[in-house]
Formats: C-alpha cells, structure tokens, sequence
C-alpha cells in the first residue's frame, strides 16, 4: 500500500474554467440557452448537456487542437505535481469532461506519470463525442464517470488519499476522502455536509497545507 494520493479535478480546478463553458462562450449565442436552461432544471442530465457543446461545436480539428491548447491551465500545477511525486505520492486527475482535451493539455505542459480517469471521445463531424461504455465498473448515466466509485477503489491502495475540486460531481468523493481541497461551487456544497476543507484558488497555496498532513 503506498502512502498517499492526491486527486484532482480537472475543469475549473486545474484550469480556470471549464473546457465546455470555453466553448459555449465562445462559439455559441442565444441557441445555446434553453439547452442550459433545461440541463440546470434537472431535464437534461450533464453527458447529455457536455455533449451538446461538444458535438455541435463546428470545429475542424485542427481548429479545435488550438482551443484545447488555449485552456488556462493553472501555471502553479506542474510544480506541485513534481512535490507530490517527490514525496512518494501518486496524482491522479478524474473528470467528468473528456481525455481528449485532458492529454493534450498536459502533453502541452509536459506532463507525465499521472494517471487520468475520465470520459472517452472521439472526433467525428467537426464535433466531439463521447465514447462510452456503459459496462465499465465506473460507468454513470449521469456524468459519464462516477467519481465516488473511482475514489472508492484508489483508497484501498493508499493510506491517505487528498481530494481536490471545484463543483457538484465533486461532493460525494470529496466526502469520502480524507482531506479536501475546494475551490467554487464545492465551498458551499462542503458547507451544508458539513465537511471539513481547505479552501483554495491555485495549487501554490496547496503544499504547504498538505505536507502537515504527510
């Protein structure tokens, strides 16, 4: 059993906003509103409103590999990433957005050894799709991935395991992890379950505060 991990979101944790918002605002207009309105009413669920986005984007690849290469990844990241290795942690990012965007983020920045759970997708129709297997063990009709159930199966192989993220999809790993870092959306829902945490806006501010726990 190693010692610990430390798991990330990746939309709006790692990055300052999330990949989907990027596109919604920067490729669609009005058309896009009773889409979003239907998702936050609880009729769409989240695989279902992403896929929207992504699939309708109407963006040849090359065009989208310059979007996924304009994400603002936290500049602050890859140094902590090199703490917690050094430490003999493992990070590990799970995101309900896509590997797709996710690799090539961190092949950008040069980034390697971290393993990524999260949703497939594939390219096609100057769009992108997702590509998901409803057998998997971590399979949600919901999110694409359930969190909770990745979590779940890392924490038999670590000691302690840090948790870090930003919204709803967020809550129930964060609960069942034992020491949380939140940022957004996951400060209140934190709150109301009354969870401890350690609020956060970039991952400079991280180390310090998890080396105590170590």
């Amino acid at each position: 059993m190693k010692d610990f991990a430390f798991i990330s979101d990746f939309d709006g944790t790692l990055t300052k906003k999330d990949f989907y918002k990027i596109l919604s605002e920067t490729y669609y207009k009005e058309e896009l509103k009773p889409i979003y309105d239907s998702w936050k009413n609880g009729e769409m669920k989240d695989v279902e409103y992403l896929g929207y986005v992504f699939n309708n984007v109407r963006r040849n690849e090359t065009e989208l590999y310059e979007d996924i290469l304009n994400i603002d990844f936290d500049p602050t990241a890859k140094a902590f990433i090199e703490q917690v290795k050094a430490a003999g942690g493992d990070f590990i990012v799970i995101s309900a957005g896509s590997s797709y965007y996710i690799d090539k983020v961190f092949e950008k920045h040069h980034i390697d050894g971290v393993d990524v759970y999260s949703n497939k997708c594939i390219f096609k129709d100057n769009g992108i799709y997702f590509d998901l297997d409803e057998h998997d063990e971590f399979y949600s009709d919901r999110y694409g991935i359930d969190k909770l159930i990745v979590v779940e199966k890392l924490k038999a192989n670590y000691k302690k395991v840090f948790y870090a993220g930003d919204s709803g999809p967020d809550l129930q790993p964060a609960l069942v992890s034992d020491v949380v870092f939140a940022k957004g959306k996951l400060v209140e829902l934190l709150k109301k379950e009354k969870k401890e945490f350690i609020e956060f806006e970039t991952f400079s501010e991280v180390w310090d505060k998890l080396k105590k726990y170590l």
